[in-house]
């Protein structure tokens, strides 16, 4: 469109200077491929311009926006501009140097060094405009180049991160917007297949908790209540600046699925022990204490299959780790202080509140008050003193997690 105007313009100017001024046709058409040269430098000038701003609000949008679907390659443009340019370039050029072999013709040897001079400067500004739009032009390219290789490298580093929320934008219908295509595809296939591993670490977690339950007296609806108390106490202590890098949303969400994992080991202790009713002998809580070890052993053969990045990892410190108390005086290893991991501190609190408040064979069930009296009895002893803090501020919502799921809920219900 922009290159149209200039041509009209140029005819309009031609025709003018033709009717009114008698110019000679030679010269009207040197106008025409002038302007005609120059309009194709400002429409070329302005599409780039206009494809930059085009990305940065692409960029600014959620999911893949693209361009038209007609593949239009990068050396195909560049030949049909260079071709383009040259013909008009040459036209000039011939219709210049035509003028000037007339002038030159009919001058005498006193005007014919000044003739020279004349040529040459018309000749070279001529060429310096050329090489002005030229060098804008490879400018403005260099600059759309310049911000698809930064958001693809910024795009490319975050995938590399693990995060899979952003993608290119697809500003054009060259190769770059084909490179941009091809990698948004590769984001939404790893999504899909984290997705799916997602899926599988649930159904493995749930399997094998629910496993657990069939060998235990507790029902399901504990390890409900007690993920989600595990899962609230992280995201309150994820507020405070030191622990906003080690529990960011994707360890929580780890520290939530892993929970229910944390009496794995129960299916190792005889039914004799694991079910008596009332209280146990020393030899048979010696031999209960070992479902904490027994627990980590079992997850940690799967996470060595997996690899040591696997999300068992939280789940085995989980396991074997929930009894420790925070004065060395827990089992099985008698852990002290910050040497228990934070998932084990976490589930620790999680488990001790839901115990209390649950009934069982051997006790009834306590009260809330009851319970978080012996919690807060417990701050620097048993539990890790910021996160016994940091249960009574979220102390409604425990509540309310407690009540949500009553031991109304049963296994099939999770």
């Amino acid at each position: 469109m922009h290159l149209g105007l200039y041509l009209t313009a140029a005819v309009l100017l031609a025709a003018f200077n033709r009717v009114v001024h008698h110019f000679p046709w030679g010269s009207g058409a040197k106008i025409i491929s002038g302007m005609a040269f120059l309009g194709l430098f400002a429409a070329m000038d302005l599409s780039l311009s206009q494809g930059r701003r085009a990305f940065e609000l692409l960029s600014k949008q959620p999911g893949e926006a693209g361009g038209p679907d007609r593949f239009w390659p990068i050396p195909r443009k560049l030949s049909a501009l260079a071709l383009v340019l040259g013909l008009l370039l040459g036209s000039i050029f011939f219709l210049v140097v035509n003028k000037d072999l007339d002038w030159m013709l009919g001058a005498n040897k006193e005007t014919l060094k000044e003739a020279q001079r004349a040529i040459l400067l018309e000749f070279g500004f001529v060429v310096l405009v050329a090489l002005g739009h030229l060098f804008n032009l490879i400018l403005s390219f260099a600059k759309n180049l310049g911000l698809f290789f930064e958001s693809q490298s910024n795009v490319l580093a975050q995938v590399a991160g693990g995060s899979l929320e952003r993608n290119v934008p697809v500003a054009s219908n060259d190769e770059f917007g084909r490179i941009a295509h091809y990698t948004n595809q590769m984001i939404t296939g790893l999504k899909q297949v984290n997705q799916e591993l997602g899926r599988t670490q649930e159904a493995t977690i749930l399997a094998l908790a629910s496993l657990a339950e069939t060998r235990d007296n507790e029902t399901g609806a504990h390890v409900l209540r007690t993920q989600r108390y595990v899962r609230a106490l992280a995201e309150t202590l994820a507020q405070r600046p030191e622990f906003a890098g080690s529990l960011s949303p994707p360890v929580v969400e780890l520290l939530y699925k892993s929970a229910p994992l944390h009496d794995i080991g129960k299916v190792g202790i005889a039914d004799a022990i694991l079910l008596k009713p009332g209280k146990h002998t020393d030899e048979e809580f010696a031999q209960m204490k070992q479902h904490a070890l027994l627990g980590a052993k079992a997850l940690e053969v799967a996470e060595k299959h997996l690899g040591g990045s696997s999300f068992l990892k939280i789940a085995k410190e989980i396991a074997w780790t929930h009894h420790e108390k925070w004065d060395g005086s827990g089992y099985p290893r008698g852990l002290k202080g910050e040497e228990i991991p934070l998932a084990g501190r976490l589930m620790a609190i999680a488990d001790v509140y839901d115990a209390l408040i649950s009934k069982r064979v051997y006790k009834p069930a306590f009260s809330h008050q009851k319970a978080v009296d012996i919690i807060a009895e417990g701050k620097g002893s048993h539990f890790d003193p910021l996160l016994v803090t940091l249960f009574f501020q979220i102390e409604e919502q425990i509540k309310a997690i407690a009540q949500q799921y009553g031991d109304q809920f049963t296994q099939s219900e999770h």
